[in-house]
This record gives structure tokens, sequence and C-alpha cells, in this order.
């Protein structure tokens, strides 16, 4: 087990920086202006060969009241009691200021050990703030800077000596967890619902629009089942978007779209499925992720059958390409139906995990085709000939079919509709790509052709090329052709069955040559054929 840090400070004085340098990621959203960070996140790091887990808080305020302050300032009491060894963080260039003596005060009645940082000391400036740094009684303070990484050896050393009498238990590690993200537009009720399911206050809540501004992970277990529960920030219209703090909220929204594995959707009972909702839940389709619909603050609402329906018939007449997600009626506040929120959720995630046996689907296709048979396209028949499952999680098809380009975008969505109605897979996205199996894959120039081979030619080749076999088979060097040809023997050439070295000489013997039906036919010295019979009247 690794040991667990908590970065504490006053607002602005670099701590969500040496949390993303430590972390080895850009988890924490980071800008000049101070309060960015509001709730406390967790994370696995190291520095060298150390692991830790560190705690990302809220900068300290000095407030008791009802505020946003002193809610922030509850968060960071609850990190420093959560947490093993603290480092308490101050900026080098300001100096040692009245917040951070009124914190150094109240740390000093925590019995830990607790390791000074002086940030931003990477100039000149900063060397006074250093030395005024040990006024606040915690000994030697560590120069860094988390910006640039500098002094983190001397971090290292800091974390080893403060760390020597803490025992750090080496215990298994867990299953990999189910992630689920709640998303949805600003002050649905996000953070309430997850306080609501692990039973503890652990995200900052309040009537504030728009308090949580990074995506803060939340580990829990539900029937021995790891679940990582992500609260994001309300997203709201891409219009209403100017500042730069909320546009890295969104930006970090997206992230925990694209990584979660469930998401759910939060929306106010009055006003659900409008413009916003409606993009969220299209940009979790095209992610491919499990969607599950929950409509917050039901205990409010007086007709709760018939706007039930009404809300179920909203989400399939608009999402259509979502048909039969799961709908959850709920109310954070009272914890009246967050009892079925779970099931539903743990529903969704088997349903987007299934997996097909290709027999199955291929008697599907072919029922499927006979009550509808696929379009005429320039008077031919496009015809599916072979399906199969590629991949789940979402439920990804790859259908074989001749013409594969030219089939209408409406049957693939017949298609995709009847395999979720065939196989139950309500509201799960599916993916369904349509290959051509017209191509030879081994024909020349195809996806599994080699290199082309030399085989000779035939046995049967004609006269010319086995001369040119002939002439090629000399050496090319000019000597060694010309040895080559006196080294040959010379071949009798024959010529229409007569041998070049007969005599043609008078009283030499006559040429035989074989006539057409067979037998033997006599030629005269002139080469004259005798068609008279043996010892037959001369004319």
């Amino acid at each position: 087990m690794a040991l667990k840090v908590a970065i504490v400070g006053r607002p602005n004085v670099g701590k969500s920086t040496l949390f993303n340098r430590l972390v080895g990621k850009r988890l924490a959203l980071v800008d000049d202006r101070p309060g960015v960070t509001r709730d406390r996140r967790y994370a696995d790091g190291n520095i060298g060969d150390f692991d830790l887990t560190l705690i990302d808080t809220a900068g300290y305020e000095d407030v008791t009241d009802d505020s946003l302050e002193a809610r922030m300032r509850e968060q960071t009491e609850a990190a420093i009691e959560d947490a093993e060894v603290i480092m308490f963080m101050m900026d080098a260039r300001e100096g040692v200021t009245s917040l951070d003596r009124i914190f150094a005060e109240r740390l000093r009645r925590v019995h830990k050990p607790i390791i000074l940082l002086a940030n931003k000391s990477e100039s000149r400036e900063s060397g006074g703030g250093v030395g005024e740094a040990h006024a606040l009684g915690f000994g030697e303070p560590v120069a860094i800077s988390a910006e640039h990484g500098e002094g983190m050896a001397d971090l290292y050393a800091a974390l080893i000596a403060a760390s020597a009498d803490i025992f750090i238990e080496e215990i298994d590690e867990p299953d990999k967890p189910i992630r689920i993200a709640v998303i949805g537009r600003p002050n649905a009720g996000k953070s309430t619902l997850i306080n609501r399911l692990i039973g503890d206050d652990r995200l900052l809540t309040g009537p504030e629009a728009g308090i949580t501004r990074d995506s803060i992970s939340v580990d829990w277990v539900y029937e021995d089942k790891n679940i990582r529960l992500v609260d994001t920030a309300g997203m709201r219209r891409k219009a209403r978007v100017q500042e730069k703090l909320e546009k890295l909220s969104v930006a970090d929204t997206i992230r925990a779209i694209t990584f979660a594995e469930v998401v759910i959707l939060v929306m106010d009972k009055d006003d659900a499925f409008d413009t916003q909702d409606l993009q969220l839940a299209d940009l979790v389709e095209r992610e491919g992720r499990a969607l599950i619909y929950v409509a917050s603050k039901w205990d409010l609402e007086d007709e709760p059958q018939s706007r039930m329906a009404k809300l179920k018939a909203m989400a399939e007449d608009k999402l259509p390409q979502l048909k039969g997600s799961p709908f959850v009626a709920l109310s954070s506040h009272s914890g009246r139906g967050v009892e079925r929120l779970m099931p539903a959720v743990l529903q969704a995630y088997d349903t987007w995990s299934v997996k097909v046996k290709t027999k199955d689907l291929n008697t599907w296709l072919s029922m499927a085709t006979q009550r509808h048979p696929p379009p005429a396209v320039d008077g031919k028949r496009i015809k599916p000939k072979y399906i199969a499952q590629t991949k789940a999680r979402p439920p990804t098809f790859v259908l074989m079919a001749n013409r594969a380009e030219s089939m209408p975008e409406h049957y693939k969505r017949y298609l995709i509709n009847s395999i979720r109605e065939s196989f139950d897979l309500p509201g799960t996205p599916i993916r369904l790509n349509v290959k051509s199996s017209g191509a030879n894959p081994y024909a020349e120039g195809g996806a599994k052709s080699g290199p082309e081979r030399y085989k000779g030619d035939a046995k049967t080749a004609p006269r010319r090329v086995k001369k040119a076999e002939k002439e090629e088979a000399l050496s090319k060097l000019p000597g060694k052709a010309l040895e080559q040809k006196k080294t040959r023997k010379a071949q009798p050439k024959v010529l229409g069955g007569l041998k070049s070295s007969a005599s043609k000489k008078a009283g030499s013997s006559v040429a035989v040559q074989k006539g057409a039906r067979g037998g033997a036919r006599q030629v005269s010295r002139s080469g004259r054929v005798r068609t008279g019979q043996k010892g037959g009247a001369k004319r």
C-alpha cells in the first residue's frame, strides 16, 4: 500500500501543480486565479521509487459560517485527518502571510509528520521567503518549484525521513472497478446523488450552481463489486461557455465520459430532455457507452405516473438510437428511489458487455432478411451472406454482403433495431459494419496475395522460346561466350526429313521418306517421289 500524503496550504500557492507533477498527469485543473480547486481529489503517484497516494485539497480559508469557503475548509480538514503525512506549502515569492500563520497554528495540533514546502523558489527573489519560512516552526523548509520540477530530490529525502516510523501495509491489488460517470447540466444534483449512494458527504454540495469544477473520482464497493464513481462538472450550452476555467471543466467532463463504462445522465424533472440533455446523450452514444436516464427531484412531482410515461415517450421519440435505455426517477435529497439506481446500472453494464454466438447471429440474419429483404439499388439486389460479432463494449458486428457500399442507412437501422429486439439489448449502443465479400483476397493485389513467383515456362513451349533459352544460357562475358561457342558440339540440322550430311552425288543410295499412311516411298536422285508401283509398267 502506498503512503497517503495530503498537500495543503492557502489558495494559489501551487498545490495542484505539484499534485499533477507527482501523479504524472494533468488531472487537476490549474489556473492563475485562486480558489480553482474546491473538492479533495485522490490519485496514485510516485517520486523516485516511492509510491504515494496523493490528496489535492482546496485552499485553506479562515471562515466558519455557512458559505462555500467554509464548506471547502471542511473538505481540507477531512483530507488532513485521512492523510499519514502532510505537505504544508507556502509561496516563497510572497513570504509568510497572516493566513499561513493561522493555518500553521491549526497544523500544530495535528500529531502527524509535516513537511514544509517553499514553492516558487526558482528565482532569486524567493530567497527571503524561504528564510521567513523558518518562523512557522516546522523545521528546515524544502525549496522547490512545482512548475519547473526543481527540488524534487530534496522532497524525496524529506518524505523518506518523515515516513521512517510509519508502517505501510502491503495489500493485494483490487479488481478492476466499474467506471461510472455522472453527468448533467449545472445544479442538477450530481454530487448530492453520489453522496447519497456512498452514504457520506464526500463531495462538496450546495445550492450554488457550478460548485464542481474538477472530475472527482470516488472508489466504492457495492455488493462485493468495486465501483468508481466520477463526479463531473455541469455542462452548459457551448455558446454560453466563455471563461477559460469553464472550458477546462467541460474538457475534463468529456474526458471522463471517454474513459467511463456506464454513464448516468442526471436531469431535472421539470425540464428534462432539453437541447443540452439531448446533446449529452448523443455524445454518450457516439462514444459507445451504456446510458442510464435519471430524473432527479422526483419527491416534488405531483403526478409521478403520468409524468414518467411522458418522459419515456419523449426519450424514445427524440433518442431512437438509444431505444430501451433504463429510466430511474429518484430524489437525492430524501433518498427516495435511489435503491433502484445501482441494479439498473449493473444490468446496463452486463448488456453492454454481452457476446452473441455466431450461429445464433446467422440464424437471425436469415430470418431478418426473409422478413424484410434488402432493397435493390440500381436494379441489383444486395445479398447479405454472413454476420459475426467482432468485439463487445459496445457490441460490434460485421456483416459480409455483396455491394456493401450501396446498402442504404435505413436498412442498417432496421438490422440494428432487429438485433436489439431479438437478443434483448435495450439501450446499449450497437455498431454494425458492412463489408463487401466480392473481392478475392488471394487475387493479385489482394489483402492476402503474396509476391508473384516465377514458375518457369511450360514444357510445351514453342521452339522460339526454347531457342531463346539456349541463347540466354551463354555467358554475357565476351571471352567466356566465345569459349563456350567453340566447345559446343555441332548438332546435325534436320530439314524436311533429310539429313544435311546426305550425299547428293550420283550412285549414292536413295533417301527413304516415311509416307503419310506408313510404309516407305522411293525418292529419286532428283528428289522426286516415285508414285508408281515397283516393277510396274513405265509410260
